[in-house]
């Protein structure tokens, strides 16, 4: 697929780049198959003092998970804590370095570091948070990471993370803050906006050298110095998914604001490349400076280009943007409307006088309902992670994880922050993590259905039919035969069938029978009959030659019918069956059943045995809309490949990109 850069009043493009916060009337006016690179509510994370503030909730019941952030007041509203945690220090005769930073700015603007608390302003609006003076050294420079994380989903959380990234460095060897360096910003602060002014600035171009660095470097050089690497990245990961727990909360809710009746599991018209800053401390132990939803994408040096380039290029292949998504939109939309407009699917509602039994068939109904419509998220979201798999390129998902502990655990602290932050709201998210078909598979979603089926055949006074298989629809279906013009031998072969045949209905076959028994007809006349059978494969014909233990006699092109009260007209044509119709064979229950059949007048014509289920799992995928390939993506071969072609910029849009086919 090719990107084009379109102009920035475009409102049919498939991707909109922003690099500002996105105003909630632009996100509720998007069409299903646009993307834009922004969540509503990411701003609860992304601002110093919003960050500080949700984290402070999450702390207070969480303390043991929330422990790599440092210890944070926002001004003014908190400038009496802290000035008596500061009294606190001098009562224990201790001293600390504390960071001041704008509440919400950027590039290091605006920061200082300071000894003396007594002399900060008790109105202006900042935030004041506790200097981490034993940071993790490399070559005796302090430094950062800057991780790059890609959330693909809110409903449900979808966390990927990029395997590289850039290790900052400052440019001034490091000290222990004192009275006397407190000014020394280029060994204080790692940004770098601040250190490139600076002459001691490295521009190397290889790999080990000069003042940014990559992260794959870097774990290379954890593990040469025998450190745990393994340990880092899942510490890392764990920071950043616990982080992102806090903002879902406001996320989710901001985005289901902004995209009403949408449901859960479908495709997101919002994603997010995410900045971390992290720092080590001699432990190893990373912690949290902050997060930018608006990351800078320019590449003054090489490494900028390789790390960057491939954040985006991996970022949108796992999107998966196609330029059929709109023409799909649009077929979606209409069959939509004309579903609305004649009613298909809705359900009857009950009245205050509905009877008992129409109060269970409702309850059924909306029982299957239900069920389909978790089935297709099951399968949606199984052709999605498909997807994932064959072009994570450089990412990893680190939300849901593989491991099932974990994943309990993060739900634990989604839920409490949930019940943190959404009080009303929370029993909601509660009963919906809590509905049991949140976990079923697409086997279990497919027994349920097959049990309501059975449920509705009994409330509708049908013979209960015996769990078998049921007819393939990916084979053809067979022709139906006239009512009143279905010949003897048919009428013979599957009234000694299983009521659950469902090319032909017994009950109607009796009826036949009666009212022709009634009339009297006239026997012995010859009639020419053709049945047709689509045998494909080999086991087919094996199981066909079978039958021959059951006294099937070879085929005959004319034949007479044993004397019968029904006179039926000869056939126009050959009646095409399937090999799932007949099942008559394989659905008794006994083997006396089969000899009573045996003996009967047999016909003279080739019958093919019905194919035995030869497992669950099989003949759930070829019932009622139960072949899962229908449902799904096609892959690599009709994903194309992506070329982006940035040609202007705007301050507001950076590129504006529209999809050709």
């Amino acid at each position: 697929m090719d990107f084009i850069k379109t102009r920035d009043d475009d409102e049919t493009a498939n991707l909109i780049w922003n690099d500002s916060a996105v105003q909630h009337e632009k996100i509720a006016e998007l069409r299903n198959y646009q993307r834009i690179n922004h969540f509503p509510g990411m701003g609860e994370i992304c601002r110093k003092d919003c960050l500080a503030r949700n984290m402070s909730k999450m702390i207070k019941c969480q303390p043991q998970e929330y422990s790599f952030i440092p210890k944070t007041w926002i001004f003014p509203a908190e400038y009496t804590q802290f000035q008596n945690y500061v009294k606190e220090l001098r009562r224990k005769r201790k001293q600390k370095t504390f960071i001041v930073k704008p509440a919400n700015g950027a590039m290091g603007h605006g920061i200082s570091l300071i000894r003396n608390c007594e002399k900060l302003p008790a109105q202006e609006h900042f935030i004041v948070q506790e200097y981490l003076d034993k940071p993790f050294l490399m070559e005796g420079y302090k430094f950062d990471l800057r991780i790059y994380i890609l959330v693909t989903s809110c409903d449900p959380l979808r966390i990927f993370l990029y395997n590289d990234g850039l290790v900052r460095m400052g440019t001034e060897k490091y000290h222990a803050p004192s009275e006397a360096n407190l000014s020394q910003l280029y060994m204080h602060l790692t940004n770098y906006s601040v250190n490139k002014h600076n002459e001691n600035f490295e521009r190397d171009e290889t790999v080990d050298k000069g003042s940014k660095r990559s992260i794959s470097w870097f774990t290379e050089f954890l593990r040469t110095n025998d450190y745990d690497v393994t340990k880092f990245w899942g510490d890392v990961s764990e920071l950043v998914v616990k982080t992102l727990i806090v903002a879902e909360p406001h996320v989710l809710h901001a985005y289901r604001m902004c995209r009403p009746g949408q449901p859960p599991g479908s495709d997101s018209v919002c994603f997010e490349v995410l900045g971390f800053d992290i720092i080590l401390d001699r432990k190893l132990k990373p912690w949290l400076l902050e997060i930018n939803r608006a990351p800078s994408f320019g590449t003054d040096q090489k490494i900028d280009y390789d790390v960057k380039k491939g954040v985006l290029l991996n970022a949108l292949k796992l999107l998966n943007i196609r330029a059929s998504d709109k023409k799909r939109n649009l077929a979606q939309q209409k069959a939509e409307a004309q579903r609305r407009l004649y009613g298909h699917g809705s359900m009857k509602k009950l009245s205050a006088a509905s009877s008992d039994w129409e109060k269970q068939r409702h309850t059924l109904e909306r029982r299957r309902e239900e069920l389909k419509e978790r089935l297709a998220q099951v399968r949606k979201q199984i052709s999605r992670e498909e997807h994932e798999k064959l072009h994570l390129g450089n990412y990893r998902r680190i939300y849901p994880p593989d491991d099932k502990l974990l994943l309990e655990k993060y739900e634990s602290l989604l839920s409490a922050a949930f019940q943190t932050f959404l009080a009303g709201r929370a029993a909601s998210l509660q009963k919906e993590m809590n509905n049991p078909l949140k976990r079923m598979k697409e086997e279990d979603i497919l027994d349920l259905l097959e049990q309501c089926e059975l449920d509705d055949e009994k409330l509708m006074g049908k013979s209960s039919r015996q769990r078998g298989p049921k007819p393939l629809t990916a084979m053809p279906e067979c022709s139906q035969t006239p009512r009143r013009q279905r010949p003897d031998y048919l009428a013979d072969f599957t009234s000694g069938s299983s009521a659950e045949n469902s090319c032909s209905s017994s009950d109607e076959e009796e009826e036949d029978r009666r009212k022709a028994g009634g009339g009297g007809g006239r026997g012995g006349e010859k009639r020419e009959k053709k049945v047709s059978y689509d045998l494909g494969e080999s086991k087919e014909k094996n199981l066909a030659e079978r039958s021959g233990r059951m006294h099937w006699k070879p085929p005959i092109k004319s034949l007479k019918t044993s004397p019968a009260p029904s006179a039926s007209p000869t056939l126009s044509g050959p009646i095409r069956r399937s090999i799932s119709c007949p099942r008559s064979i394989a659905s008794l229950s006994s083997p006396s059943e089969v000899r009573a059949l045996s003996t009967r007048p047999s016909p003279t014509v080739p019958i093919a045995t019905p194919l035995v289920r030869p497992s669950s799992a099989t003949s759930r995928s070829h019932s009622l809309s139960r072949s899962g390939s229908a449902h799904r993506v096609p892959h690599s071969n009709s994903l194309g490949t992506i070329h982006s072609n940035i040609v202007r910029c705007s301050s507001n849009f950076w590129p504006v990109l529209y999809m050709r086919a």
